[in-house]
C-alpha cells in the first residue's frame, strides 16, 4: 500500500510503501526550497537505512536533544533492541533520500544461512544496539536513482520497489573485497560510474565556463549517448540542470558570506549579465540576490 505523507508543495513528496508488514520503503524528494519534515513511528524491532542520493538531511532523537546528520552519497544503518527510535527527518531543500526499514525476523530470514557474515545478527551483537554510517558505492547510487526516478505502471511498482530495496540491502553488506557486478541498462560496468562521476567533477571545477556536452564526453572517454544517460540516471538530472541548480546553490553560499557583491558573484559562476543571474537566483529560491543578503544581516 502507498501513501503520499506530508507534502508539503506541489514539487516535493515524502511516499510510504507498506511492500509487506514487516518491509516499509520510504522515499523522499523535496524539489522545494526549503526544509521538509517527516515522522513516522518505527518500533525497537525495526533495522533503519537510510540513503541520501542528493542534498543532506537530519535525523531528530530524544525531542531534538540529539541530532544526526545525512549528508550526500552517505549511508546510515540504525538499530536499538532497547529502545524505540521514531523517524523524525529533517530533509533540506533540493534533497533526496530513501528509506528502508526491516523487522528484525524479517531480516533474519535474508541471511539465515549467513548470519555471521553480518555483524549485528551475531549471538554475542544481536540484543545490542548498531550504529553504522557509510559512502553510497556507485552501483549503490545506481539503484537509488532508480528507484527515485522510475517510471512504471502502478500495478507493477510496489514489485519494483521492493525488488531495489533487496538490491540495496545486498550492496551494502557486500564485502569490498568482492567483485560488484551490479550493473544498470545504461552503464556496462564500474568504470563507466566513474566516469560519469569524473564528468560532475569537471562541470563543477569549470562552472563557470563549462565544456560543451562533446568535450565533457571527450574528456571522460565516455560517449556522448552514454554521458547523457549515465548522469540522468545516478544523479537524477541532466548535466546542465545538475550544473544550473550546483551554481546557484554555490551562488547562495557566497552570498552568505557577504565577502562580494551580486555582480561579482554572479561572474563567478558564469553569467556575463548580473540581470541573468538575479533572474535564475529569484527562480530557484523565490527572492533576489540582494534580497537573500539582507536576510544574512
Amino acid at each position: 500500500m502507498k501513501q503520499n505523507i506530508e507534502k508539503n508543495v506541489a514539487r516535493s513528496s515524502s511516499e510510504l510503501v507498506n511492500i509487506e508488514d514487516d518491509f516499509i520503503i520510504i522515499t523522499h524528494k523535496n524539489n522545494s526550497d526549503s526544509l521538509e519534515e517527516f515522522k513516522h513511528q518505527v518500533d525497537s524491532s525495526y533495522i533503519q537505512f537510510h540513503f541520501c542520493a542528493k542534498g543532506n538531511g537530519i535525523f531528530v532523537f530524544n525531542n531534538g536533544n540529539y541530532r544526526l546528520p545525512l549528508s550526500e552519497q552517505k549511508s546510515l544503518l540504525l538499530y536499538n533492541p532497547q529502545q524505540d527510535l521514531p523517524l523524525h527527518l529533517q530533509i533540506a531543500e533540493n534533497s533526496w533520500l530513501v528509506s528502508i526499514l526491516v523487522h528484525l525476523k524479517k531480516f533474519h530470514t535474508l541471511f539465515s544461512q549467513e548470519a555471521s557474515y553480518v555483524d549485528f545478527l551475531s549471538e554475542e551483537n544481536k540484543s545490542k544496539k548498531y550504529y553504522k554510517d557509510g559512502v553510497i558505492s556507485p552501483s549503490t547510487a545506481v539503484v537509488l536513482n532508480q528507484m527515485l526516478n522510475f517510471n512504471l505502471h502502478e500495478s507493477v511498482r510496489d514489485i519494483y520497489l521492493k525488488g531495489k530495496a533487496y538490491e540495496l540491502i545486498g550492496l551494502y553488506f557486500n564485502h569490498p573485497d568482492e567483485p560488484d557486478v551490479e550493473q544498470c541498462p545504461f552503464l556496462a560496468d564500474e568504470e563507466n560510474v566513474r566516469k560519469i562521476k569524473m564528468a560532475k567533477q569537471l562541470i563543477i571545477e569549470h562552472m563557470a565556463e563549462p565544456p560543451t556536452l562533446q568535450e565533457l564526453s571527450e574528456k571522460i572517454g565516455l560517449s556522448l549517448k552514454k554521458l547523457k544517460e549515465g548522469f540522468k540516471e545516478i544523479y537524477g538530472d541532466t548535466v546542465y540542470g545538475f550544473l544550473v541548480d550546483y551554481k546557484l546553490e554555490y551562488a547562495r553560499s557566497l552570498l552568505e558570506k557577504g565577502q562580494h557583491n551580486v555582480n561579482e558573484v554572479g561572474l563567478k559562476i558564469g553569467y556575463s549579465t548580473s540581470s541573468h543571474f538575479i533572474a535564475a537566483f529569484k527562480k530557484k529560491f523565490g527572492i533576489t540576490p540582494k534580497q537573500y543578503m539582507q536576510t544574512q544581516n
